[in-house]
């Protein structure tokens, strides 16, 4: 008689998955992982109340270039995080649309905006909450900086919650990164020519990360990833964490810069 198979758990499949892409590496990751994340404490000015969020976060929106920006879109906004962070550093007469999904997500946005922000910055800010892959039905190149931290695994999340871990599939991955394809292939869309967009997620997949830039850039010539100079952000901010080179983009490491991250970020423009 013929041995049942024995059908691994969603934490087997999960450290199997992990394993494979990270190989020696993937045990102190892991242990990073499991420690409270690296939050940096942001502030608009003395008189607003504090944010906290991570410093991985930071240093990505810090990365998208604002210098011409009068039109920026902040696509999956919510929390809010990097909304604060974008409204601090954009021109005096530019907006921001900060858009977000979910309703219950979008309440919460909403919410860091009004309290964390001067009522004369707020007031140039507009929260919305539509579907980010159907933006592109509606609008055409309107806008001049484009942040995308779109919807990711979240392996942080997922590790240290056993319901999620339990439920893990190899097939998360792939869903997600379709999703992904499709708010990033109409974030591309609603960008101006010569416009910034940065791509970010919180995930260590690399199908999540370079592999959805790398669709960018096929299906579009015009589609240029660029280098980061880092030098302007750590002068203005020393102590946020350094990024490795991947393929099309950075990655921010926990087991490398004391429990900051994962945050990938890729900086593209429409040429």
């Amino acid at each position: 008689m013929a041995k049942q198979k024995v059908k691994k758990t969603g934490k087997e499949l999960f450290f199997e998955y992990y394993q494979n892409l990270y190989g020696s590496r993937f045990d102190n990751l892991i242990d990073s992982l499991a420690l409270e994340p690296k939050y940096f404490t942001y502030q608009y000015d003395e008189k607003s109340e504090k944010y906290f969020l991570d410093s991985g976060s930071v240093l990505a929106a810090l990365c998208l270039p604002l210098e011409n920006a009068e039109n920026i879109l902040d696509m999956c906004a919510a929390p809010g995080g990097k909304s604060l962070v974008i409204a601090k550093h954009m021109n005096k007469t530019a907006n921001l649309t900060s858009n977000e999904y979910s309703k219950d997500r979008y309440i919460r946005l909403k919410k860091v905006v009004e309290e964390h922000l001067p009522e004369d910055v707020a007031s140039r800010i507009k929260t919305t909450c539509f579907d980010g892959a159907t933006w592109c039905k509606y609008f055409g190149e309107v806008y001049d900086a484009i942040l995308l931290d779109a919807p990711c695994s979240s392996e942080r999340h997922v590790l240290n919650d056993e319901k999620y871990l339990a439920q893990w599939t190899s097939s998360r991955v792939k869903s997600l990164a379709i999703k992904q394809w499709a708010l990033l292939s109409s974030a591309y869309r609603v960008l101006k020519q010569d416009g910034y967009l940065l791509y970010s997620t919180c995930a260590l997949a690399v199908e999540e990360n370079d592999g959805v830039v790398s669709k960018l850039v096929k299906k579009f010539p015009n589609a240029k990833v660029l280098e980061i100079d880092f030098e302007k952000v750590y002068k203005e901010y020393a102590d946020l964490p350094k990024a490795e080179k991947t393929q099309f983009g950075y990655h921010v490491m926990p087991d490398m810069t004391d429990g900051a991250g994962p945050l990938y970020f890729a900086l593209i423009q429409k040429q």
